[in-house]
């Protein structure tokens, strides 16, 4: 049926209309538009059939609405007002250009507009006063009577490329097509009424606008350059250093510490926390400290509470720091340890609730979630603040502050950030964290499984995590960045600071004669193989019944090879740390297995399988006293179980006695062993090399062992030869020696204090962190620590600002190749260093000679491939703002999607030739792009970036190259399918793990009974809400754990309270967030190469 109706479907579109009027009707001499809503960008669909009409005239509405409120604001009659009509309608111009696609039709359409308006083949009026909504277009020719045929249109489609129909995506419209006489007649008179009453858009009205847009020619490179850092950077170009109002009188304001500060504080109101990661030494406990202040300037002095969490060995300065900067009033002080008194309401603390900003510093020991401590500080860090301050937002701000985030494992930051990120909706580029990270923990399993470690592969798991998540919430500058900005080197000159060099770990190895290589092989064959050694006496629990482990023990599978691993583990380390210490542990192995097999034969066994060792770790425990507790709670369960010998499956016993047997051949073989290579070698270099006057500045000496025996067997042999300056540290001794440890190697001990009784010291870990060793420029690591991160620590000790010494000496006592070849000592420890270096960067060797140092140093979120040139981009930026202030503030206002052609050759840069740069973002993340000459986009980083959009003040800029805007698009095109696929495996937040599954399970079903209140209905909502959004790391565990019970009604709810309790649920106003739109990128600036 025909209609004069038509809608934009199918080919029944207005553009389509237009083209068979002006087709069949040769004569069309008037094009009258009468439309609320023009776009320029839309002019290029019907400027092809405009060509041959000699008059076209089109009227806009502006929006009156807006003129009417101003005028009304002044006090002040709404009156006709030409010269706000106009502004408004260029304003509108200029943001339809903004906004319109960024394709060549486009731009020449909208160039074409502006060139007819100048040079009048087209009029353009604005009503300065009437609404207008209607969309009328009327085509009629010269004369106009009724015998000539003419047509108006009339409808919803405004002169836009959607409206019109044009291109893939178009307005659903409702239009109608007159052609009677009398109905256009009465079109064309009402368009000629309002006609005479609006006012003119002249020529030159619009001819700046160019000037106003990207469409600009006259953009120079090294505008265009200045554009791209100036919105790269942001609030980080001003340096402030009055925002954190005045420091003590003994501390100075350091630019690098200042800059820290800003942008700290920037992270801690986008993100609610931060890593505070420089490299030891720099201060990081004063920058945390400004930040504090700064944080209670703007929160109000009232409203502000400080939670500082540490182990002991730091306490003073944290107390002695605050104090200086008058915060001590604002802020509790509290150990690493010791949570659970603010948990429980102790009267020296504020309640949970009450903090508004947390500082944990070595915040790496809160990385394994299955800790009390882990538990306890995020409790504190996430239960929401009972009072908010001028800072809004129920959530707490945190600081963690370490050196070495990274310990182990891509979990070790996934669980920390979790301390002010939510796992399945943070605030990063990457909302869902747990489906970010789950592949790449899978990875580093892989990986570890390899014989040869893939070091590419490594960097790949890493540099994925440093992009999405370690750059926008880390801070981390290391010495060579302070030396390399002239300004940070001013602060350091002024203060006399000079860092020493840290030269590359030196190898110490020693050989095995046959007799003792033979053992060592052996042995390390029993221990690892899986036909060889059961550790049986630890994996009792396991060789129980079925039925009886089913009664008494959860997992008992898992409890028990943890604890036999972790029995391996400590054997193998101690072979590598001392055979001294080998020996003493592999005696307490064969004591043990022999004392249960005496149990089986009494037909009485004791099990003890709750063992703790993370909470010992935590606590700074020696390996020996790890083993100790094991020991005793292998003897003392806290539930006291009694089993006969029929109580076990069969074959266990069996395994036990075999167990026994190979002990005692090891036992044997090592009880024939009389020398030790490995002492011999390190008695032999101690004068040589360790204490040589060329290298060792103050003859000081620092030597670090995992093992409290074979740090007493050291001190031993250096007493045998006749020494007498030996200084022993453990954890039992460290407090009750401090003074003795500070004032014989402490450099920043006052000089009158400083003595020499003590030359030589060894120590465990205990000493690892918290106390400066710096009158020694030497250190050893006689054993090569399991988490070799604790080297950075150790070195951290010596490698500090006040020492004599220009360079720092740092010697590895290898683990010998037999011991290599079977346990991969040294691919474990190269591994976890190689995945802090290109997580975080670092400016020294620690552990080995072939380590392949990335050249990535962190600091503002940014990826750099050479040692901080993104600090030289910002000062750079810094300068130029400052001695040309108005140029930098016109350069800031230019424009998004300006652009400039450039002459690669010219500038000597003939490898950019047919290519284009691109600076897209959305609102959560910044992404740069090279498209080569084949068309083919790739990200590049913003170091790379910055190098490309490099340029010099003089240089002019050149025409842009033929696929410029193709190469534009394929970039945004890259990025926007990037998106996708990040906004498809982000799904709504939702816990899908089995504990988490189980847990909602179980309070889907208790909410359904009668008896549960409409209160503790609400709670339960709120659980699943906070379980689902990754809120508490163990809060479905928890619940779990719960449901296992088994528990009747009244006792369930009763246990719901109580962690509704714990986890101030009361408090939450958390709610699941949708599943993201994908943003569309924009195009913040390009340039194309010729």
């Amino acid at each position: 049926m025909s209609t004069k109706f038509f809608t934009n479907s199918e080919e029944n579109t207005l553009i389509n209309k237009f083209e068979g009027v002006f087709t069949y009707n040769p004569n069309i001499q008037y094009f009258d538009a009468l439309v609320g809503y023009f776009r320029a960008s839309g002019y290029f669909r019907i400027r092809p059939f405009l060509d041959k009409v000699p008059h076209i005239r089109i009227l806009v509405g502006i929006n009156i609405d807006k003129m009417l409120a101003d005028a009304q604001k002044e006090g002040l009659e709404f009156f006709k007002n030409h010269e706000k009509t106009k502004e408004d309608f260029i304003k509108k111009i200029q943001e339809d250009i903004e906004k319109a696609n960024y394709d060549k039709d486009t731009e020449e359409g909208i160039l074409q507009f502006i060139d007819d308006l100048i040079e009048k083949k087209i009029q353009i009026k604005a009503h300065p006063e009437k609404k207008i909504h209607a969309k009328v277009y009327i085509l009629r020719p010269v004369p106009f009577n009724q015998h000539t045929p003419a047509t108006a249109i009339t409808g919803s489609s405004n002169l836009t490329d959607a409206g019109l129909g044009g291109g893939n995506f178009y307005n659903y419209e409702f239009n109608v097509q007159l052609t009677e006489y009398p109905d256009v007649k009465f079109a064309t008179d009402e368009f000629e009424k309002l006609w005479a009453e609006s006012v003119d858009i002249l020529p030159v009205d619009i001819q700046n606008i160019k000037k106003e847009t990207y469409l600009n020619e006259e953009i120079t490179p090294f505008e265009l350059y200045i554009k791209l850092l100036t919105e790269y950077f942001g609030k980080n170009i001003d340096y402030d250093p009055d925002s954190m109002g005045d420091l003590p009188q003994n501390f100075k304001k350091l630019s690098y510490q200042v800059d820290a500060v800003n942008e700290g504080f920037n992270m801690l109101l986008k993100h609610n926390g931060f890593l505070l990661a420089d490299v030891v030494g720099l201060g990081k406990t004063v920058i945390a400290a400004m930040v504090a202040k700064k944080f209670l300037m703007q929160n109000g002095r009232d409203n502000t509470k400080i939670l500082i969490v540490y182990p002991p060995a730091v306490e003073k300065n944290w107390k002695n720091t605050f104090k200086d900067f008058q915060l001590d009033k604002y802020t509790k002080f509290i150990t690493n340890g010791s949570l659970e008194k603010i948990l429980e309401g102790h009267q020296d603390y504020w309640n949970k609730e009450d903090y508004d900003l947390i500082i944990v510093d070595e915040a790496h020991k809160f990385r394994n979630y299955l800790t009390g401590a882990f538990q306890n500080l995020q409790l504190i860090c996430k239960s929401p603040r009972a009072n908010k301050g001028l800072i809004d937002g129920l959530q707490k701000k945190v600081i963690l502050v370490s050196a070495t985030p990274l310990n182990n494992r891509p979990d070790d930051i996934f669980y920390q950030i979790q301390m002010f990120q939510d796992a399945r909706q943070s605030t990063l580029p990457i909302t869902n964290l747990t489906s970010f990270f789950a592949p790449l923990m899978e990875q580093y399993k892989t990986l570890k499984r390899f014989d040869e470690l893939d070091v590419n592969k490594l960097r790949t798991i890493y540099g994925k995590i440093r992009k999405n998540v370690i750059e926008p919430i880390t801070i981390r500058r290391t010495r060579t960045d302070l030396e390399n900005i002239p300004e940070y080197k001013i602060d350091l000159d002024e203060q006399g600071i000079k860092f020493p060099k840290v030269d590359p770990p030196k190898k110490v190895e020693y050989l095995m004669d046959e007799k003792l290589n033979e053992l060592f092989h052996k042995t390390v064959f029993y221990l690892t193989d899986e036909d060889k050694l059961k550790y049986s006496r630890y994996q009792a629990i396991a060789g129980l019944k079925q039925e009886i482990q089913d009664k008494y023990y959860e997992n008992a599978e898992t409890v028990s090879k943890s604890l036999a691993f972790i029995m391996k583990t400590q054997l193998i380390k101690r072979l590598e740390s001392s055979f001294y210490a080998f020996k003493k542990s592999l005696s307490n192995f064969q004591t043990a297995t022999d004392r249960m097999i005496e149990m089986f034969e009494n037909n009485k066994v004791f099990i003890a399988p709750d063992t703790n060792v993370n909470k010992l770790l935590d606590k700074g425990w020696s390996e020996e006293d790890i083993e100790k507790e094991i020991e005793r709670l292998s003897e003392e369960n806290p539930k006291n179980q009694t089993f006969k010998s029929s109580d076990f499956k069969d074959g266990f016993i069996e395994s036990l006695k075999k167990d026994s047997k190979l002990i005692k051949e090891l036992v044997k073989g090592w009880n024939a062993i009389e020398n030790d290579p490995k002492m011999d070698v390190f008695i032999a270099q101690l004068t040589k090399q360790f204490l040589n006057k060329k290298t060792n500045v103050e003859g000081k000496l620092v030597i670090f062992s995992e093992s409290k025996d074979t740090v007493d067997y050291l001190a031993k042999a250096l007493e045998d030869t006749g020494r007498k300056d030996v200084l022993v540290i453990s954890a039992a001794n460290r407090k009750q020696m401090y003074d003795s440890i500070v004032t014989n190697f402490d450099a920043n001990w006052a000089a009158d204090k400083q003595v020499n009784e003590y030359n030589i010291i060894i120590t465990t870990e205990v000493l690892a962190e918290g106390v400066n060793l710096h009158r020694s420029n030497v250190i050893i690591h006689y054993d090569t620590p399991w988490n070799s991160t604790k080297l950075m620590q150790r070195i951290g000790r010596v490698n500090r600002i006040g020492t004599k010494a220009s360079a720092i000496y740092n010697y590895v006592f290898y683990p010998s190749a037999q011991g290599d070849s079977q346990i991969r000592l040294n691919k474990t420890a190269f591994m976890k260093i190689q995945a802090f270096h290109t997580a975080f960067g670092e400016d020294n060797q620690v552990f080995s000679t072939e380590e392949i140092l990335d050249e990535v140093k962190l600091f503002s979120g940014t990826y750099k491939e050479e040692e901080d040139e993104r600090l030289k981009f910002l000062y750079f930026l810094r300068h130029f703002k400052k001695a040309n202030r108005a140029w930098f503030d016109k350069i800031k206002k230019l424009p998004l999607k300006s652009r400039a052609g450039r002459n690669a050759v010219d500038i000597k840069k003939a490898e950019l030739q047919k290519g284009t740069a691109a600076f897209l973002k959305t609102d959560k993340k910044f992404e740069f792009y090279w498209v080569d000459s084949n068309n083919q986009p790739k990200e590049i980083t913003p170091i790379e970036a910055f190098k490309i959009f490099e340029a010099d003040q003089k240089e002019k800029n050149t025409p842009l190259i033929e696929t410029h805007h193709e190469h534009v698009n394929k970039a945004l095109e890259h990025f926007e399918t990037l998106e996708h696929k990040i906004a498809q495996s982000q799904t709504d937040p939702e816990a899908l793990g089995g504990v988490a599954q189980r847990a909602k399970k179980f309070l889907s079903d208790l909410v359904k009974y009668p008896q549960v209140t409409e209160k503790q209905k609400e709670n339960i909502q709120k659980i699943v809400v906070l379980i689902d959004i990754g809120k508490y790391t163990n809060l479905p565990t928890d619940i779990d754990r719960l449901q296992k019970k088994k528990a009747n009604l009244n006792i369930a709810l009763a246990e719901i309270d109580k962690i509704a309790a714990q986890y101030n649920v009361d408090l939450s106003d958390a709610q699941k967030g949708k599943k993201g739109k994908v943003e569309k990128p924009v195009l913040i600036i390009s340039e194309s190469f010729e």
